[in-house]
C-alpha cells in the first residue's frame, strides 16, 4: 500500500521560520531508519511557505493564477513523504515514530494513493 505522509503547515512554517538543526538531524535519522526498512519510496522534503506558491484554478477552459500566501494555514502542507507499507496501521506506527517536525502541536496527515486494482 503507497500512502502520501503530508506535515501540515503551522503558523511557524508559513511564516518561514527554518527548522532547528537537532531537528534536522532527528529528521534525517527517522528517514535513514525509513530507507532501511524498505518504507521510503520517494522524496522526503519540506516546502516553502504558501507566500513564495501560486495555485492555478480550473473553470471549464479557463484559468486563473492566485498568488500566495494562502490564507488557510491549517489546509496547507508543508512537508512530505511517499512510503510503501503494508496497511494503514504500519503507517500510523511510522508517523508516531517521528520526531514533531515543527517547533510547537503540529499535524501529520496520512492519504492512501490509488492503485491500478482501485479502477478495475
Amino acid at each position: 500500500m503507497r500512502v502520501m505522509v503530508l506535515v501540515k503547515a503551522t503558523v511557524d512554517s508559513e511564516r518561514g521560520d527554518l527548522p532547528q538543526p537537532e531537528m534536522l538531524e532527528a529528521m534525517g535519522k527517522f528517514n535513514e531508519a525509513l530507507t532501511e526498512a524498505g518504507i521510503l519510496r520517494g522524496v522526503a522534503d519540506g516546502l516553502k511557505p504558501s507566500s513564495a506558491g501560486k495555485r492555478v484554478a480550473f473553470d471549464g477552459p479557463d484559468r486563473m493564477v492566485i498568488d500566495g500566501p494562502f490564507t488557510e494555514t491549517k489546509e496547507l502542507v508543508a512537508g512530505f513523504w511517499l512510503w510503501e507499507v503494508k496497511d494503514m496501521d504500519e503507517a500510523v506506527a511510522w508517523v508516531k515514530r517521528c520526531p514533531n517536525p515543527m517547533p510547537g502541536p503540529s499535524e501529520i496527515e496520512i492519504r492512501p494513493l490509488y492503485e491500478m486494482s482501485d479502477f478495475m
